[in-house]
């Protein structure tokens, strides 16, 4: 499993890219791996505030449909919207341009309770 060492992660396999006060928004390589090939995203809608441990989407795919939970508390500033024409983006590059949305948080302190890069290893070892 690809585990970026430059990102965050929820233990509800989410990772985090953080920029400033900024905070892209994506599935681990796990999660896609998990749920096998995604035939739809669905997005939150700009302006939306969310909680950390929120619900943020719905992924469907050939074998079931689960929730995407906020790694962090924000408002949603931007969505993938490519993923609604191409949710293959999700298995296919994860950490790139499959990325679900942009978070803008109160404070870039907000990622410190998410596991860094040697963390969610040792979970995905667990």
């Amino acid at each position: 499993m690809l585990v970026p060492d430059d990102l965050r992660y929820s233990t509800d396999h989410e990772w985090a890219r953080v920029t400033g006060t900024t905070v892209r928004v994506g599935i681990t390589d796990y999660a896609q791996d998990a749920l096998g090939d995604v035939v739809f995203v669905e997005l939150p809608t700009v302006g939306a505030e969310v909680d950390a441990g929120g619900p943020l989407g719905e992924v469907e795919s050939t074998k079931s449909v689960s929730e995407i939970y906020a790694p962090v508390p924000g408002t949603v500033t931007a969505v993938n919207a490519a993923l609604a024409d191409h949710p293959e983006q999700l298995n296919q590059d994860p950490y790139g341009e499959g990325w679900l949305c942009d978070l803008q948080v109160p404070d870039a302190a907000a990622v410190d309770g998410l596991m860094d890069a040697a963390a969610y290893r040792q979970l995905l070892d667990a």
